[in-house]
């Protein structure tokens, strides 16, 4: 039985995981977080406004779905105690992952920080990546609710790594472009565009648009439900307690 803690059960995405943990008989939800609720317990499992009265608690991994701010310092007090994190919120800076990671190979703590959970942004992202081989041209477009704090999402953050890993360098676009309004032309990432859209009745949507003389290739991802991020969270839970260091990107425990 490995026993689950959750931060930020009070948001979408923390109340559904909420009820995946409760759902599996191999987990059990022994603790929540929120700062803010004035509630003590919720089903019988008790609730904590502040996070250091979990140092000594008895669990195994610490699931966040806070917000940017303090998802941080969430993982850092989690790997500081033993507790392997699972950490949905995105966010993090590349030197924050990077002391992330020193901190939980010194302290043999397993942990995953993931930009997208879905098993099906996770094939996207590898079909992303083996396309740019052929296909240099490419554009990303990330789509997601009017609430989400971060631009560009985590997710086209990491298509975008993943795919300068493998494709060739090029600028895109006329050498005499002009925005005409800035930002027209979306972010730059080592000579491809990425672009947010942020509209109320979104999830967690993205494209990853190629294109060649004469042809296109559009690789699509739609996460219509919350739910669909379950599953690799899920995956995630059970994972990292078998490790003894925090990796970036779930397809590192697929």
């Amino acid at each position: 039985m490995i026993k689950v803690i959750i931060a930020g059960f009070k948001g979408r995405m923390g109340s559904t995981a909420v009820e995946m943990v409760k759902e599996d008989a191999n987990l059990e939800l022994v603790a929540l977080v929120d700062p803010l609720t004035s509630e003590k317990v919720v089903d019988g499992v008790p609730v904590f406004n502040d996070k250091t009265a979990l140092i000594g608690f008895e669990a195994d991994v610490w699931v966040d779905f806070t917000i940017p701010t303090v998802a941080f310092d969430n993982t850092k007090f989690a790997l500081e105690n033993g507790f392997c994190p699972v950490v949905g919120t995105t966010g993090f800076t590349e030197a924050q992952i990077s002391e992330l990671i020193t901190l939980s190979k010194e302290k043999k703590v397993g942990g995953l920080i993931a930009p997208n959970f879905a098993i099906g942004a996770i094939l996207l992202m590898e079909f992303a990546q083996k396309a740019a081989q052929y296909f240099p041209d490419v554009e990303i477009i990330e789509l997601h609710h009017d609430n989400k704090k971060d631009a560009p999402s985590g997710t086209a953050i990491k298509t975008a790594e993943l795919i300068k890993a493998t494709r060739q360098p090029k600028q895109q676009g006329a050498t005499d472009e002009v925005e005409t309004i800035p930002g027209a032309r979306g972010a730059e990432f080592d000579g491809m565009r990425i672009h947010s859209v942020r509209l109320p009745g979104l999830v967690a949507h993205q494209e990853v648009i190629f294109g060649a003389k004469g042809e296109g290739l559009t690789i699509r991802h739609d996460s219509y439900d919350r739910v669909s991020f379950m599953g690799g969270v899920n995956i995630g839970i059970k994972k990292v307690v078998e490790i003894d260091a925090l990796v970036y990107g779930l397809d590192c425990l697929l």
